[in-house]
Parts: structure tokens; sequence; C-alpha cells
């Protein structure tokens, strides 16, 4: 476990930013807004990499330098000590970004998330109709 720390200070690092499609390159994406998901968290990414059998690690205490109140980075290792690649369809950094992209929207959480939300536009428009008036 010792010799693990000292190699994820080497690992490459993918913010959430990198691949919303809600910012603007500016704001620090840096693929295509077409081919990003929308507001990706790092568990996310997380369970993506390790369905691509790729190493990773999250940092939860991090912050985006661009967007201090975005929390948390995802640290992830494409090669191997002796240089071959843990994945071979995946040899860059932007090419795993375009790969978890792709991934996030299917992921199994976010398909849950999704059917409460469009129950709940329905909520507030009924409780805001009703009410009694105070004499």
């Amino acid at each position: 476990m010792d010799g693990d720390v000292p190699n994820i200070k080497k690992w490459n690092i993918l913010y959430p930013v990198y691949i919303n499609s809600k910012k603007t390159i500016d704001e620090g994406r840096r693929i295509n807004a077409s081919k990003a998901c929308e507001n990706p968290t790092c568990a996310e990414i997380g369970d993506c990499c390790s369905h691509l059998k790729i190493p990773f690690g999250i940092e939860i205490d991090k912050a985006y330098p661009r967007d201090f109140m975005q929390r948390g980075r995802v640290r992830v290792s494409l090669k191997r000590e002796d240089g071959t690649l843990y994945n071979p369809a995946i040899s860059s950094r932007k090419q795993l970004m375009l790969h978890v992209a792709e991934l996030v929207p299917r992921h199994p959480g976010r398909t849950k998330k999704q059917e409460p939300g469009s129950n709940s536009n329905a909520g507030p428009s009924k409780s805001a109709k009703g009410g009694r008036k105070k004499r």
C-alpha cells in the first residue's frame, strides 16, 4: 500500500468540469459540448473508470482552480509501470474524457435521479394553487 501513495501524485487528473456540457471552454470544458455530458460527478467518473478497467482515485477535498465551489477530482493512471496501457482503446487523457462522457449518461444512479425530477415539477404547481386565505 505504501508503494501506491507516491505514484498517485504522478497520475493524470480529471475534473468533472472537463466533460461538463453546461460549461464553456473558458470555464474549463476540454471536449466538444456535443460529446460532453451534463453535470457529471466524481463518483460517476470513478465508476466509469472502473468499468473501463482503469485504476483511479477520487479526491473529494480538492477543488477546481477556476471554480473553487466545484469540489472533487479524479486521478487516473493510463499506463502500468512498465509502460503498457491498462486499456488499449484509451491511450490519452482526451480519449479517456470522451469515453467517460459517453458512459456517464448511462450510469445507473443517473437514470434513477432523473425519474423523481420529472415528478417534482408537477408537485410545486399543485401546492401553489391551493391554500387558505388569512383573515
